[in-house]
């Protein structure tokens, strides 16, 4: 049989363990750690981030696009990541084979079809809620898959006025804006050009409703808007003439 003193040491310890279980309960304890989300990259103006690259496959057929197709002007709210970012600008206008020389870099193949190779469209994004990517309007840049910052904070609601008070524009995760520079066509091409400029933009719009349907977004082409006041909410070129606006976001 144990003796007394051994009791007494086992009773104690008993007691001390008990006494710091409680004390710990009751001290204050400290928050637990919020989940870390991807961290915000910060640019200046005239800066520019690669984005992720392209997937080339998805589980998404040509024809189950097609038919699942639809304007949606109603989103949740809710961020974009990275690389549904990069899908999008890709799907719009993306190269899908550079040939290199030694004096440049010509496009011999793109995502969308250009009359004559002339490539006259420029594509911004208005980035609201975007994981990863401070609020801004960039300019995409397919050779190297990048944004450029053009102009800092998030002018959706701007953009919604200039859209005849369109809220879609505001209440989208991102706006595209798709502007052409006639002249690279017309160059070639006179008056007739005009016309093949805006074929080429509804080529790469009806692109961005397929990429939309393939990663579960929405999105809508909107005409609606005073050009004047949209080329000077973005700060964009005085040769470019804004022909689209495509909120995205994900669908409400």
């Amino acid at each position: 049989m144990p003796t007394k003193s051994l009791i007494g040491v086992i009773v104690a310890i008993v007691v001390v363990t008990a006494l710091a279980l409680s004390l710990s309960l009751l001290m204050p304890q400290k928050p637990a750690e919020p989940l870390k989300t991807e961290e915000m990259q910060k640019i200046g103006v005239g800066e520019r981030i690669k984005l992720p690259e392209p997937r080339y496959e998805g589980e998404t057929s040509v024809e189950e696009a097609l038919a699942r197709r639809r304007s949606i002007r109603a989103y949740s709210g809710d961020n974009l990541t990275r690389e549904e970012v990069s899908q999008l600008l890709w799907a719009a206008q993306g190269i899908t084979d550079l040939a290199s020389t030694n004096r440049f870099d010509a496009v011999t193949g793109a995502t969308r079809a250009s009359a004559g190779g002339c490539y006259p469209l420029e594509l911004y994004v208005v980035v609201g809620d975007v994981d990863g990517i401070d609020q801004g309007v960039y300019r995409y840049i397919p050779q190297g898959h990048e944004l450029e910052k053009v102009r800092d904070g998030d002018i959706r609601t701007e953009l919604a006025d200039a859209a005849l008070g369109q809220e879609c524009v505001r209440d989208a995760a991102i706006d595209l804006i798709f502007v052409a520079i006639y002249e690279r066509t017309m160059v070639r091409y006179g008056e007739r050009g005009i016309r093949y400029v805006h074929m080429e933009a509804g080529h790469a719009a009806q692109n961005v409703y397929l990429q939309a349907v393939s990663l579960d977004l929405g999105t809508v082409v909107i005409g609606a808007f005073v050009d004047s006041e949209v080329k000077k909410i973005m700060n964009i070129g005085e040769q470019e003439d804004p022909l689209y606006i495509m909120p995205v976001g994900r669908r409400g």
